[in-house]
């Protein structure tokens, strides 16, 4: 709800602060005194057209600034996050009640400039904000229900629980055959293209499976083949070391390193000295790793002569079929094999694509059959909300002085659906017997418009709350009784919200929990106007006013108690 709204500057008002309670707040004063000046800075505040010619004469610029109470779970408080206006929840964080600062100046010059709890941002942010906390009627174009989309939510919200379970319940459908529909169209859009896929990667994989890749088999592949391109130098060196470790038949008489190390083995056991003995066993262990080198050799030089220039062919046949390979899937033989195990599932899935379309088909249509047949079971809901729902506003209109108005709820089906179901959804007025019945805001009176405005928002105060609602123009062309009862349903209206009404009518001024007065002065020459709670006794002094002309009248003063005394025994 609004705490405080402080304007500096606009039209007669130099500048006042003006607090506000949280049940209904009346403003009243003369013609002229500078209510209309309160409204303006409101919609400035409300993200409104900001008009220079507002700004206070001799004044460089006009201000208006709004205090406001908002739960952290709001729509307001989150749009306010966005635009980084407040520091943003923690995930989980329990919701709690914080102020929110929405602020506007306007340059005599034309220039305005809007702000989010001291943080500048477009006028558009204020409104986003402004529009979900507070509800303004008094012309056509401030209309809280005037978009068929609002007078939908609004009429679903009054149906209750049960349209509630049902909407959500459809929608849950509607995704499903959304889901099913759209999967469908988009296998189906591309069945062609996902056959060539399948054939190609079918191809593919088949020339992969028929090579029989092993992992590495490149690089070992590469690695032999070197080996075998240097068969003679591999033999050469095969044979020298073979020849120094354990000597040769060609060079029988030459030393070998086996011969050598036996030798000193043998010297050093010979003595018998510890020390000599031990470096003989260490010389016994070399011996037995000279000769296992010495056989590898010889093993290795035999295997070279077994595999010979066939080997080698077949080697470099086998590499260039993989290389081929690898031209068109990857840079190695691993990188294959990984390909070819992340495609097997892709060629799988698009070789089921029948048994899915079908699938995606049965589904699709089951999906569409259920959200057709509560579609029409919300459309009969909100029939009879309706028809609930134009009645009470009937009702209320007529205690409101429109005795021939009446309020019908129009629910036509379209053809297709959407996420809300199939229905338009509009509010008609009646306004008096033989007229037609049209959209909200046409055919009525500005005082007309806010009348019906309080019997919808009445009704609907409890389903559809909006924190405050601001009414001007609600007791234009009524009295007397009328307005008594339109004093009672403000008051009704405002034990679900904040409720700030303008008003010219002490019978709907005593029904007031916070009473504002606007007074006109003037000051060397200046207009200006001053804004002031009242209490009790100037309360009974200010409706005298309102009711006689002059509050000095014993007979209005005794008129004005008598209505506060009968308010606050409505109100209890």
């Amino acid at each position: 709800m609004i705490e405080e709204i402080r304007i500096k500057d606009v039209g007669v008002i130099e500048e006042s602060s003006l607090e506000l309670s949280g049940g209904l707040n009346v403003l009243t004063g003369e013609t002229g005194a500078g209510k209309t000046m309160i409204l303006t800075a409101l919609s400035m505040i409300l993200g409104g057209k900001a008009d220079a010619s507002r700004v206070r004469v001799g004044s460089e610029k006009a201000s208006a600034e709004a205090v406001v109470g908002v739960s952290t779970a709001s729509r307001a408080w989150r749009r306010a996050e966005e635009a980084g206006a407040v520091d943003e929840s923690e995930e989980g964080e329990e919701p709690r009640e914080e102020e929110l600062i929405l602020a506007r100046t306007m340059g005599a010059g034309g220039r305005s400039r809007a702000f989010l709890s001291g943080r500048t941002v477009p006028a558009g942010v204020l409104a986003d904000v402004g529009g979900s906390l507070v509800a303004v009627h008094g012309q056509a174009e401030q209309l809280r229900l005037k978009s068929p989309a609002a007078q939908r939510r609004a009429l679903d919200r009054f149906g209750g629980e049960r349209l509630a379970e049902l909407k959500e319940r459809y929608r849950e459908a509607f995704s499903r055959w959304l889901r099913a529909r759209d999967e469908y169209e988009r296998i189906s859009s591309t069945s062609r293209e996902r056959r060539e896929e399948a054939r190609q990667l079918q191809e593919a994989l088949e020339e992969i499976d028929a090579l029989e890749l092993q992992p590495g088999e490149d690089e070992s592949l590469k690695a032999e083949s070197m080996r075998l391109e240097n068969l003679e130098g591999l033999r050469s060196a095969g044979a020298l070391a073979s020849a120094a470790l354990a000597g040769s038949e060609d060079a029988a008489d030459a030393p070998n390193a086996v011969e050598l190390v036996e030798t000193a083995r043998r010297a050093l056991e010979a003595e018998s000295d510890p020390a000599l003995e031990a470096l003989a066993e260490r010389l016994a262990t070399v011996t037995a790793d000279l000769n296992d080198v010495a056989v590898e050799i010889a093993a290795f030089v035999t295997d070279l002569d077994v595999e010979g220039p066939g080997r080698l062919d077949e080697i470099q046949e086998r590499r260039a079929a993989i290389n081929a390979l690898l031209r068109k899937h990857a840079p190695s033989v691993d990188e294959v094999l990984a390909w070819a195990d992340e495609q097997r599932p892709r060629l799988e899935e698009i070789g089921q694509d029948d048994e899915t379309l079908e699938r995606l088909e049965r589904e699709r249509d089951e999906a569409l059959a259920e959200a057709e047949r509560l579609a029409d079971e919300l459309s009969e809901i909100r029939r009879e909300a309706g028809r609930t729902l134009a009645e009470r506003v009937s009702e209320e209109l007529t205690a409101l002085a429109m005795p021939s108005a009446e309020l019908s709820v129009s629910v036509e089906p379209r053809e297709d659906l959407d996420r809300h179901g199939r229905d338009e959804v509009a509010l008609l007025l009646t306004p008096h017997a033989g007229a037609p019945a049209q959209p909200l805001g046409r055919g009525a009176s500005g005082g007309e418009l806010s009348r019906l405005m309080l019997a919808i928002e009445v009704v609907l105060a409890a389903a559809d709350p909006v924190p405050t609602f601001v009414f001007d123009e609600v007791d234009a062309g009524v009295g007397g009784k009328a307005a008594v009862e339109i004093g009672r349903r403000l008051a009704m209206l405002a034990r679900h919200v904040q409720v700030i009404v303008v008003t010219h009518l002490p019978q709907v001024a005593a029904f007031a929990e916070t009473h504002v007065r606007i007074l006109k002065g003037e000051s060397e020459g200046v207009t200006s106007s001053d804004v002031t709670p009242l209490g009790d006794e100037e309360r009974v002094t200010e409706l005298a006013r309102m009711l006689a002309g002059h509050e000095t009248s014993d007979a209005a003063r005794a008129h004005a108690q008598e209505l506060l005394e009968d308010a606050r025994s409505f109100a209890s």
